[in-house]
Parts: C-alpha cells; sequence; structure tokens
C-alpha cells in the first residue's frame, strides 16, 4: 500500500453509522500499512485506589459483543479489571494517522473461547502460561528459565491444558470514538455512545 495515499474508509468516515464496521476496515488497512502488530492496543484500567494504569496487549478476536485479549488473571491487570469489570482500550496507527478509542464494561469470555485461543498458541507459549507468575516479583531470570523447564517436563507428551487462572477478557463498548489527522489539528473525529452493551448507539461528531 502507497504510504502516502489516502485510504478511501478515511474520506467520508464521519457519515458512518455502524461503529463495528467501521472499525473492521480500520482494522483491514491497519494490517496492510503497519510495520508490525496492527492488533496492539493499550488498555487501560484503575486499581482499588482509583490509580489509573495501562498497557499493551494484543486484540485476539472482535466482533458485535466487544474487543478480547487475553492473560493471567492473576496479573495486575487481571486484578485490577476483576476489581472493578470496567476498562478502555486505544488503537494507535502511526502509518494510517489514525486511532480508535473504546470504553465499557468488561466480561469474562467463556471457558471455551478460551480453550479454543490457548490450544491456537505455540507449545512454549503454553508452557508460558504455567511459568509465568505475571506481574509479581522475580528473583531472576533463572527462576524463570527453572519454572519453564519444569512445567516442559511435565508436559512433555500430550495435551497442555489451559491454567485455570489463564482466560481472556472482552470489552463490551458502550463508547467508540474514531479520530483521523487533520492539518493544523483539525481533526476529524466520530463518536458512538451507547447506554448499556446491547442498546441502540448515537452518533455524533466532536469538535477536534
Amino acid at each position: 500500500m502507497d504510504q502516502k495515499a489516502k485510504p478511501a474508509a478515511a474520506a467520508d468516515f464521519t457519515r458512518r453509522d455502524d461503529p463495528f464496521e467501521l472499525f473492521r476496515e480500520w482494522m483491514a488497512d491497519a494490517e496492510t500499512s503497519e510495520p508490525n502488530d496492527p492488533n496492539a492496543m493499550n488498555v487501560a484500567t484503575v486499581d482499588a485506589e482509583g490509580l489509573p494504569d495501562n498497557r499493551m496487549v494484543l486484540l485476539k478476536d472482535f466482533d458485535e459483543r466487544g474487543f478480547v485479549f487475553y492473560t493471567n488473571y492473576e496479573s495486575q491487570k487481571g486484578r485490577e479489571i476483576l476489581g472493578n469489570m470496567k476498562a478502555a482500550c486505544c488503537f494507535h496507527w502511526k502509518s494510517l494517522r489514525r486511532q480508535v478509542r473504546v470504553r465499557g464494561p468488561v466480561e469474562k469470555v467463556s471457558d471455551e473461547e478460551a480453550d479454543v485461543y490457548y490450544n491456537s498458541r505455540a507449545r512454549d507459549s503454553r508452557i508460558g502460561a504455567w511459568a509465568s507468575q505475571q506481574s509479581r516479583p522475580l528473583e531472576s531470570r533463572f527462576a524463570l528459565e527453572k519454572a519453564v523447564a519444569k512445567y516442559a517436563a511435565k508436559y512433555a507428551i500430550g495435551t497442555i491444558p489451559r491454567p485455570p487462572y489463564w482466560s481472556g477478557f472482552r470489552i463490551c463498548p458502550v463508547y467508540i470514538e474514531f479520530w483521523h489527522d487533520r492539518p493544523f489539528r483539525l481533526h476529524d473525529r466520530l463518536a458512538f455512545r451507547r447506554a448499556v452493551p446491547d442498546g441502540p448507539w448515537a452518533r455524533e461528531r466532536l469538535y477536534p
């Protein structure tokens, strides 16, 4: 894709009525133009004291129900999400000069969904899910490698079960905003809002 070419979806996106369809098109553009990880997104949470936190994760599934990523539920982000079941995420595609912001309540994915994704991962990644006590203090690299060796030996033959603490979250959007860069910071912004995750969308343009 010509990096200087203007993607077709950018020209009139502010007239669009379906945020999921628009996101799907923008993600397809990003998969063509981004040098790596077009599905990377920043996930924001808050801790028990209300202090914000964020980190980059990878979007692993998307449909009209929401945006799915996987993690260790005992990690910092896992504990923070389980503490209030709300989160926000942001996609930034520098090559396209676009971003998408999402906010909403969070739900756990089903065991069936988690199993399907977990079993699609590389074997070493599945071992890593058992070996890593994510977000907790690590005394040395050797301690991590020792844990990897332990579980690699334990699951040397046969299937590797999904750890009970490892699964996915789905951000069920009540707000989705599409942003596209324009000259002199006069950017285009289109916001979709609804009161509940399965409610009707209201759309509006926003000042930059």
